[in-house]
């Protein structure tokens, strides 16, 4: 059955719009995936914060152009979805290649973030970044390391101090004691 015009150019907005609020993509081969399969996936990827669209490789193409965003042309062939990552990537990145390994029929083709192409490979890597919080935690224990170092250095001087102090007079109370 044929796509009107109007629809196609419906369809490519659409995207348009999705990939104006993405902080990068992931397109997947999602040929094999059962109609649950699908569901689950989706269902996963809202978790994370992103979309999940199949899309006509054409229009996905026009839509991609319109934006300026570059695509090698072995990510739109056969059976396409896009994957947009409206939050946090590697989170999306983390959905999409656990369910890949899970079902071993889920591909990833590759993907593109801050203009630039990325790789399957690189995708993984993204994948098997720590989540948001634990980076910010660890950057917080990083920054307070220094400070929490100088605390330790005045705090012992000071007890050292107070160690001193206490014991010159315990040396005066067994002085007078003894006269």
């Amino acid at each position: 059955m044929a796509v009107s015009r109007e629809k196609k150019e419906q369809l490519v907005a659409d995207y348009a719009d999705k990939l104006s609020r993405s902080n990068a993509i992931i397109l997947t081969d999602y040929r094999g995936l059962t109609v649950s399969d699908m569901q689950s996936l989706r269902g996963k990827i809202r978790e994370a914060g992103g979309a999940y669209s199949i899309v006509k490789n054409s229009l996905a193409a026009r839509a991609l152009e319109a934006a300026s965003l570059p695509v090698s042309e072995d990510m739109l062939t056969g059976p396409t979805a896009i994957s947009f990552a409206y939050e946090e990537v590697p989170a999306l990145a983390k959905v999409l290649a656990d369910f890949a390994k899970d079902t071993e029929i889920l591909q990833i083709k590759g993907g593109v973030m801050e203009g630039n192409l990325l790789s399957p490979e690189q995708i993984s890597s993204l994948a098997s970044m720590p989540p948001r919080e634990v980076i910010l935690a660890q950057l917080l224990g990083l920054i307070q390391q220094p400070g929490n170092g100088v605390a330790a250095v005045v705090n012992a001087a000071g007890n050292k101090l107070a160690a001193t102090i206490k014991a010159y007079a315990d040396q005066l109370e067994n002085a007078e004691a003894a006269a």
